[in-house]
Order: C-alpha cells, then structure tokens, then sequence
C-alpha cells in the first residue's frame, strides 16, 4: 500500500495519534489561502511545505522544470521537495513556493532521473525538534512477512544507518496469524529509550 505522508497523517489522527496541524493543497492559490489562513493569520510564522510523492529524501533532492530539465530556482536557491518558511509573510512565499513546485518533478535517489510530477503539497506547521525517529512498517521479500523497523536514527537516510550502523536498527517480524504483538512494541519502545505506558 502507498499513501502519502498526509494520507498517514490522516490516519494517525484517526486513531488519536497526535499530529501537527497540517492541510494539503492542490494549487499555488490555495497554498496561499490555506498558509494564510490557517498558519499566519493565528501567528504561525514557520511552516513547512512538502512535496506529496512515492519517494524517500524529498527534502535532500531538487525541483526540475518538466519541460526543460533544469532546476527551479527561488530567490537564488535551488527548490526541494522539502522547503521550511519563516517570516512575516508566510503565506507569499508559500504561493512562490508552489507555483515552483507544481507540475514540476521532484528528483530523487528513489524516482531515478525520471523523477516524480509534483501534483499536491502538505503545508505543516513548523515546529523544534528534540528527537527524531525512523519507523516503518515494509516488507521482508524472503520471508513474505511484514517487518517493523525502528531506530533512534530519524531524520537521517535509513540506508547509510544500515550500512554503517546496522545494530542501531531494531526489528519485529509480523507472524500475519497474530499481527504485531503487545510484546514486540514493547520492545520497540524500550530499543527506543521510550518511558511511559
């Protein structure tokens, strides 16, 4: 199953899961009604605008013009997938942002040159970080099982901690007979260092 990241935040929230305040947008105009409207006229003044695309490193990786295969640029910088917004106007560069972004290809290690036609964007606000993890639910093709895979090494590429540090990755293969077990997300979140129920 692929979804977007705003499709799982959906369904996080769904279920109770706490997630920062967000909205997806289809076009340059509502990127700048929505960040305006919900972000800088309540005193938000840093968001983050997401490309919505099937591929990891979105905030690494580049915009190209679909038509001529070159890099979009923004005020003398090269647009990514991933764009943090700060300031008093807000809801301007978010528009700037978009119009840059949609219809345009996001190019990553994943998409290969091709890359992947930007069609929405997720607006979220910003906010501090204190710590990042990596979770994904993927599965394993030799045993034919779902794994869920969890490191304290968020926010960094999965593949280079792999390659360089396997031992910070934690796993939990899924027995499909009886889904993820109490046992095994415990164990997860004391791997994590997680304290709480």
């Amino acid at each position: 199953m692929k979804i977007h990241e705003y499709q799982a935040k959906e369904l996080l929230s769904n279920f109770g899961i706490p997630t920062l305040k967000h909205s997806v947008v289809f076009s340059a105009d509502e990127a700048g009604k929505i960040t305006y409207d919900e972000f800088q006229s309540k005193g938000i003044q840093t968001i983050v605008l997401k490309a919505q695309v099937h591929a990891g490193g979105r905030g690494k990786d580049i915009v190209y013009d679909i038509h001529t295969d070159t890099p979009i640029i923004y005020n003398g910088k090269e647009v990514r997938g991933v764009n943090i917004i700060s300031g008093n106007d807000i809801a301007h560069t978010a528009y700037e942002f978009a119009s840059r972004m949609l219809g345009n290809k996001l190019v990553t290690i994943q998409t290969g040159a091709a890359g992947s036609i930007i069609r929405r964007l997720l607006i979220e606000e910003g906010c501090s970080i204190t710590r990042e993890f990596y979770l994904s639910i993927t599965l394993d093709r030799q045993t034919g099982r779902n794994v869920v895979m969890a490191s304290t090494e968020g926010g960094v590429e999965i593949e280079q901690v792999a390659a360089k540090t396997p031992e910070k990755i934690l796993r939990e293969t899924i027995d499909p007979r009886f889904g993820l077990m109490q046992f095994q997300v415990r164990r997860i979140a004391l791997g994590l260092g997680l304290k709480g129920d």
